[in-house]
């Protein structure tokens, strides 16, 4: 299905959101790629969503993208005595490394890396930063914070630590057992959360072992410190400004979704923008008009995807949450500041040949006004340095590979296409021109730039730019 617009839409799947239909509806208002939410449902439920994902690809005969979301590591409370305590603003507490509380007074946070770790005025946020505390003393498997910001604290809730980098793998055993099933389904993208360091990516990839794209969720303060390295060995990204906004500065988040957005496009990485976007839509069937303007925002950007969360996932209205994001982002492409604004945050790219080869198609397709570009690539990277330019002309990424053609559904202004490899020029002019008219993009006399890697098949080889008169 033609979208009628170049950003992405990813949707969360649950509760509201899991029968055939309601999927096959959700991608006719839109979605792009489907987000499996591994911190809640079964694997059977699971199986069950990328069974109907996959029915709906097959009916409208295109690529459709999954994503499976990993849960992490989740540091909370233990049992609290009655279930819940009082924290009065300006009270010291203590914190003892238990799975219950064992006097009814001190809190218990059964998570040894933590009191290993901790230092004397670092943060301790609970409950998504509603209480706020500091450390002021340390002890033998105790910690003493004084209280920050007061309010009632109860079981299991979470604990944010902001300052503190955990010597704690993102990727627990659950997420270990979830990323096998994943992966023997068949899911094109797995999202690791509260990655914090470079070698979280390492351990990642060595996991994945390049059966599907490694997207690294940015939502602790140590990952930005590493960012750049952490981009370079990531595939995608995602912004993920709930856990983030309660670890930074609220007015901080929005300077920090730019500087990531920007890094992406310029390494030619994937970056999805997410959490709150359309939140009130859960309950309503209109969103405000700062989330509108969020949207748009995060499009202004040049964020290759926008992501709904629980509007999709457990909103009453799923659907029209999809149909307003698609909306938002279709006019905001149309403004007519747009393109300068994008243009503007142009990146700067190493002087290297498939660089420049990825440049140049971009502004030959603008300067003779081609009605798209094709782009033959085996592993999705010609297509991303392609995107990366953010031309205003239509992107078809051609590849032999049926997991690559759905990966690349997540790149801005790419529509992708599973077909054969190709192995001489006439092939590759042939197969071009075929896609460009079956696609509706182009029309007899119209002129395409077709890019392609010589020799043809290998990885990391484009070379070759060619106008072509459909």
């Amino acid at each position: 299905m033609s979208r009628n617009r170049r950003a992405k839409i990813v949707a969360t799947l649950g509760p509201s959101s899991s029968s055939p239909e309601m999927i096959r509806q959700l991608y006719d208002a839109g979605v792009d790629m489907f987000r499996l939410n591994f911190s809640h449902g079964s694997h059977d439920d699971h199986r069950a969503r990328y069974d109907a994902i996959r029915a709906v690809e097959r009916d409208v005969g295109a690529p459709i993208a999954v994503l499976q979301d990993l849960q992490g590591p989740k540091i909370r409370l233990g049992a609290l005595e009655g279930g819940k305590q009082t924290l009065a603003t300006g009270d010291t507490v203590k914190f003892v490394l238990a799975s219950t509380s064992p006097d009814g007074k001190t809190l218990p946070l059964p998570h040894k890396e933590v009191f290993e770790a901790i230092m004397p005025g670092q943060q301790l946020l609970i409950d998504d930063g509603k209480v706020r505390l500091s450390v002021s003393g340390l002890g033998d498997h105790t910690i003493e914070a004084k209280v920050i910001a007061g309010g009632v604290v109860s079981d299991r809730k979470g604990v944010n630590l902001p300052d503190t980098l955990l010597a704690l793998s993102p990727i627990t055993e659950k997420d270990r057992r979830d990323l096998q099933f994943g992966l023997a389904l068949g899911v094109d993208w797995v999202a690791f959360s509260f990655v914090q360091r470079a070698s979280d990516i390492i351990e990642a990839h060595q996991l994945v072992g390049g059966r599907a794209g490694v997207m690294a969720k940015i939502e602790k303060p140590a990952a930005l410190s590493g960012i750049a390295d952490i981009v370079s060995l990531s595939d995608s990204i995602m912004v993920a400004r709930g856990d983030l906004g309660v670890e930074i500065p609220p007015e901080d988040v929005p300077g920090a979704q730019k500087d990531l957005v920007r890094l992406c496009r310029l390494a030619g990485k994937p970056v999805i923008i997410a959490t709150q976007m359309l939140e009130s839509m859960i309950l309503t069937p209109t969103p405000t008009r700062a989330e509108a303007s969020d949207v748009a925002t995060a499009i202004y950007d040049g964020a290759d995807a926008v992501m709904l969360s629980a509007e999709s996932a457990s909103g009453q209205y799923p659907v029209e949450a999809v149909a307003t994001m698609d909306r938002i982002i279709a006019r905001t492409e149309r403004h007519k500041d747009y393109a300068q604004i994008i243009a503007a945050l142009h990146p700067e790219t190493d002087p290297l040949p498939q660089h420049a080869i990825s440049a140049a198609a971009a502004t030959v397709a603008s300067d003779i006004g081609a009605a798209c570009i094709v782009a033959f690539t085996f592993s999705g990277t010609t297509a991303c340095r392609i995107a990366r330019q953010r031309s205003r002309t239509p992107i078809l990424s051609v590849t032999p590979h049926e997991s690559i053609a759905r990966r690349l559904v997540l790149v801005w202004g790419s529509r992708s296409i599973h077909s054969d490899d190709i192995a001489t020029y006439d092939e590759m002019v042939e197969q071009a021109v075929h896609h460009a008219r079956e696609s509706g993009l182009a029309q007899p006399g119209e002129n395409i730039v077709v890019v392609a890697g010589v020799p043809f098949g290998m990885s990391g080889s484009t070379n070759n730019l060619r106008v072509v008169t459909v």
